[in-house]
């Protein structure tokens, strides 16, 4: 074992509970180990929790929905706030708050998400798409195989078309106006 597992004493004080490192511990007893090194932690319910979901965000398998709903249950059910969880993670706090904006996506694009066939920075980029077009534009992108530049300027082209469709507004500021006469004159 490369790192040994985190425990906590139960209340007999005879048994232990594993609080990270579940993995590592069926891997030692497929292999015939018996003998693991351990660290035995006194720890309450909500920081056996608290460090149990940490580990699991910092494995590397992990897809970004998976990581997001890790970093949402830290956030709702010990009451962290977006900073304390940057730092219980390593992470910085706006990768924190592009994680759980993918939470946010519609249902479908959340599937092709976890699925593989859209990546972070796709799944990112829609996330400024009306549902429906988040569902539409990523089976676009996922037919077309477009790239995430592709993507950014994909959603570009739909919000500036949802822009064009309303009226504009003609009237300039009073001081853009003198700008633009004094500029004229020289």
């Amino acid at each position: 074992l490369v790192q040994p597992i985190l425990v906590r004493s139960l209340a007999n004080k005879d048994s232990y509970e594993i609080v990270a490192g579940e993995r590592r511990w069926r891997a030692a007893q497929i292999a015939g180990l018996h003998d693991i090194p351990v660290i035995i932690k006194d720890v309450s319910d909500n920081e056996a929790m608290c460090l149990a979901l940490i580990e699991n965000i910092q494995r590397e398998d992990l897809n970004p929905l998976e990581e997001a709903g890790a970093l949402e249950r830290l956030i709702n059910e010990l009451e962290m706030t977006h900073d304390a969880v940057a730092d219980a993670v390593g992470r910085s706090r706006p990768a924190v708050s592009n994680l759980l904006r993918l939470l946010e996506l519609d249902d479908g694009v959340k599937k092709m998400l976890e699925t593989g066939k859209l990546d972070m920075g796709h799944a990112r980029t829609l996330l400024s798409l009306s549902p429906d077009k988040q569902l539409e534009s990523a089976t676009k992108i996922v037919k077309q195989g477009l790239s995430v530049r592709a993507t950014e300027n994909l959603v570009k082209q739909l919000l500036d078309g949802n822009q064009h469709s309303r009226p504009k507004n003609d009237v300039k500021d009073s001081n853009i106006t003198k700008l633009e006469n004094d500029l004229s004159e020289r």
